[in-house]
């Protein structure tokens, strides 16, 4: 008969040391307790000990006590740590909506021959508040399309080449999907579609930065927008919902994960060497 060792602790409660890491913003963890996974908000000093405030990829907070052995990084234990003090404003390297690093000063550069092209006026709207000022430093063009019923045209009128880049951004981009097969139609050594699986971009910002729980469920059959303004109890102006959607988006963090990736991508096609 096998023998089984009367130790039945889990490997992550047993007392070994585990490698302190400072609770740095926008580091994901796991706490080994509840398995919540998120990124870290921020750490506090309360009565009861340190804390630290993790947000998961649904916008939900919760507040965990920073104990040894506590979290979960890349699947390693680790005692999370508060932070030491953050350097003064003035030597920390700004950030751009979008996360990278800012170049006080630039000035943007001449326009590149390669596009990007996104479906709707609401989609460019929202990569310029992203993303705006990483695409003016990389003379980078976002232009809408209304619609992609036309791609396959104008992707022939554009031409893309070696120095002509074209990046697609394509709505609701699921299996069987009659984007799916436009996308199929144009996608080539030269030109990039890549999408997210949203019915519409609005659906891409989190629920929690606009206030609310969820995105509602439409009938299908009804215009979308219109359904989400009747279902929130919003004045039925998509144009009004759209600007108060657009002024609760400050930076990534109040996008989906689905829609910050496929952005990133499209950059780093458009701007690669050939």
């Amino acid at each position: 008969m096998r023998s089984y060792s009367p130790d039945l602790t889990p490997p992550w409660k047993k007392s070994q040391p585990a490698p302190e890491v400072p609770a740095d913003p926008d580091l994901v963890v796991e706490d080994v307790g509840t398995g919540f996974c998120g990124a870290v908000i921020r750490t506090e000093k309360t009565a009861e000990g340190p804390t630290v405030t993790l947000e998961d990829r649904f916008g939900k907070h919760r507040v965990f006590p920073l104990v040894p052995r506590g979290f979960l990084l890349e699947g390693r234990v680790v005692t999370l740590v508060r932070p030491t003090a953050a350097a003064p404003a003035s030597v920390r390297p700004a950030r751009t909506a979008s996360g990278s690093v800012a170049v006080p000063g630039a000035r943007a550069r001449v326009a590149r021959a390669g596009r990007i092209y996104v479906e709707g006026r609401h989609d460019a709207e929202l990569v310029e508040r992203v993303w705006g000022d990483d695409l003016r430093i990389e003379g980078v063009v976002v232009e809408y399309l209304e619609g992609i019923d036309d791609l396959p045209s104008i992707v022939a009128d554009f031409a893309p080449g070696p120095d002509a880049r074209l990046g697609v951004l394509v709505d609701h981009l699921v299996p069987g999907s009659k984007e799916s097969r436009i996308a199929g139609q144009v996608a080539g050594d030269h030109a990039l579609v890549v999408g997210h699986p949203y019915i519409d971009v609005w659906e891409a910002v989190k629920p929690s930065s606009v206030g609310i729980r969820a995105w509602p469920v439409v009938p299908r059959g009804q215009d979308w927008k219109t359904g989400v303004c009747r279902a929130l109890g919003w004045p039925e102006n998509t144009g009004a919902a759209w600007q108060h959607i657009l002024s609760r988006v400050h930076s990534y963090r109040d996008l989906e994960p689905e829609l910050l990736g496929r952005v990133e991508e499209l950059i780093d096609f458009v701007t690669a060497p050939d």
